[in-house]
């Protein structure tokens, strides 16, 4: 079975087909799904996402290009989310410089506030880092994020930088860009990481990996990532299925 550890089943995507495709994720070997919120509002759409679906837990929080929009309250009522059963993490969280708004400032400002949110309730932290690899080290060490623990999502950046979130005892998520064939300097990064450090993830309906890129993702792609996984790390696609099962539930403290 198959741990789809960050994928975003809010999305307007999947309003046509949602619960036909989640419906057929067990059947077909996708055993849990986490799904993560982005915004208040997808944070509500995943908190009755698992009350839904069994094998559905969720993440709560605001990524970092939707966080000029937060206002205090909001973090009562992450607080209150957090405390379900089935939510697992705080997050999507961190930094994005691809684009120019909002200001780092406020960046920085709500990436620290749910940080410590995290910290308070006892729950890991779902990073999201784009084109701010420097400053995101930078903040998670100086609010000792290695205390709280969590993955960096989607990693993209180079193996020197991976030992830098090693040694704060961080998980990687893992998904469709590795099959992509310019994908050298992540390849290189999860040659690099240490097996038991690394977990599946789609980013749903985003990224899909080849055969499929350009398509929706779905967690039903993910045999084509753990395949490739497989090929770096020298192991059987099945080998890397169940290790990476195992990471997931450590990463969201579920066992």
């Amino acid at each position: 079975m198959i741990f789809d550890t960050h994928a975003h089943y809010d999305d307007e995507d999947f309003d046509k087909d949602r619960n036909e495709l989640l419906n057929q994720m067990q059947a077909s070997g996708i055993g849990r799904i986490v799904n993560i919120g982005a915004s208040m509002k997808t944070s509500a759409i995943t908190v009755d996402l698992t009350r839904q679906y069994d094998f559905v837990y969720g993440a709560v929080g605001v990524h970092p290009n939707e966080v000029g929009a937060m206002k205090t309250s909001d973090l009562d009522q992450l607080k209150e989310w957090s405390a379900l059963e089935k939510i697992v993490a705080i997050g999507e969280i961190g930094l994005d410089y691809h684009y120019d708004e909002p200001s780092k400032e406020i960046q920085f400002q709500w990436f620290e506030v749910q940080l410590e949110l995290a910290r308070q309730v006892g729950l890991p932290v779902v990073i999201h880092s784009r084109d701010a690899a420097k400053d995101t080290v930078d903040r998670m060490k100086a609010l000792h994020a290695g205390d709280i623990g969590g993955v960096v999502h989607c990693y993209s950046y180079t193996k020197e930088l991976a030992r830098e979130f090693l040694n704060m005892d961080f998980y990687f998520g893992i998904g469709g860009v590795l099959t992509f064939p310019n994908a050298k300097k992540l390849r290189e990064a999860v040659e690099y990481i240490p097996i038991e450090k690394i977990v599946l993830e789609t980013d749903s309906p985003y990224l899909a990996p080849v055969p499929n890129r350009g398509k929706r993702n779905s967690s039903l792609n993910l045999p084509y990532v753990a395949e490739v996984l497989a090929q770096v790390k020298g192991m059987t696609r099945e080998e890397v299925e169940a290790v990476t099962f195992e990471n997931a539930e450590k990463l969201y403290r579920m066992r």
